[in-house]
């Protein structure tokens, strides 16, 4: 069977057929990425809020804001991602079906395309205050930036980490109007944590990367990776631990951390480095471990 990841199953098959190419390129029918995105910024509003007694209409707004934001701005990075990579997606089997790759969607399609999602969150990004609205606009230059990143650095999941949980800085900043260290701090453990779950999901890549020139850390770190990864993840906790500590946070905030923890234990400890459907189930857990971190902010 060809290893791809166009599948035109779901309810995807059921839309028209000339609208399933661009929800193909928009990756819709995979909601493991724009959760990943999302969340960070759920992160920063809750904290913004004060937790779970701040929680109200005005909030649970902006967290609705920010998931339709995600889901396009996902989207949108995407087909930013393939447009500059349509050649070089040709070459590696995973790919090679994408509707850039194929020809099946034309590079003036896609263009105009992408620049209806990006107004469109723009529009969504006029209902927060300035300094949100100045961080959401300067987080399109990372958006655009970040497919280059693996042709000239080893380290394009950390370039991924810095944009994807950019959202932390701004959901933080959609409540407060201002950023603080303690919203740094959730942004930095983003950072780590996408290091961690993107190496995982480079895994799957590595023998094709290899030959069309591709970095990445899972390549880099080679029969290290594991502990890497390892070193990740602990960056993670040890930066959350110090969050909870520096917010005087209740026992309920621990316990949900000491689940995270788990979470990475298991992620490290079953994955196999040789085989991609292990690697990208323990990647698209971290769903789980972002709603988890969630909650250990609802309960700080």
């Amino acid at each position: 069977m060809t290893h791809t990841d166009i599948k035109r199953q779901g309810w995807i098959q059921y839309l028209p057929q000339s609208w399933q190419p661009f929800a193909i390129l928009m990756r819709i029918d995979r909601p493991i990425g724009w959760w990943l995105l999302l969340l960070p910024s759920w992160w920063g509003i809750i904290l913004g809020a004060g937790g779970l007694s701040g929680i109200d209409n005005q909030i649970i707004f902006f967290m609705g804001l920010f998931l339709i934001g995600a889901i396009l701005m996902r989207g949108a990075g995407c087909i930013i991602n393939d447009l500059w990579d349509r050649d070089l997606d040709k070459k590696v089997e995973r790919t090679k079906s994408r509707p850039l790759a194929s020809g099946e969607v034309s590079i003036k399609g896609a263009v105009s395309f992408v620049l209806i999602l990006l107004l469109m969150g723009l529009f969504i990004l006029l209902f927060f205050p300035r300094l949100t609205v100045a961080l959401g606009s300067f987080s399109i230059i990372l958006v655009i930036a970040y497919p280059l990143m693996k042709r000239f650095t080893w380290w394009p999941q950390a370039f991924l980490g810095i944009t994807f949980n950019f959202g932390a800085l701004m959901g933080y900043s959609a409540v407060t109007g201002e950023l603080s260290g303690i919203a740094i701090l959730m942004y930095i453990a983003g950072i780590f944590w996408t290091l961690g779950y993107d190496t995982i999901y480079a895994i799957q890549d590595q023998e094709d990367d290899a030959l069309v020139g591709i970095k990445s850390t899972a390549r880099l770190f080679g029969h290290h990776v594991r502990a890497w990864i390892t070193v990740f993840y602990s960056a993670v906790i040890l930066i959350l631990l110090a969050s909870l500590i520096l917010i005087k946070a209740s026992i309920g905030a621990y316990l949900f951390l000491l689940l995270v923890g788990f979470y990475f234990y298991w992620q490290v400890k079953t994955l196999k480095t040789e085989e991609s459907k292990n690697a990208l189930r323990r990647f698209k857990i971290n769903r789980d471990v972002g709603i988890l971190i969630c909650f250990m902010l609802l309960f700080m």
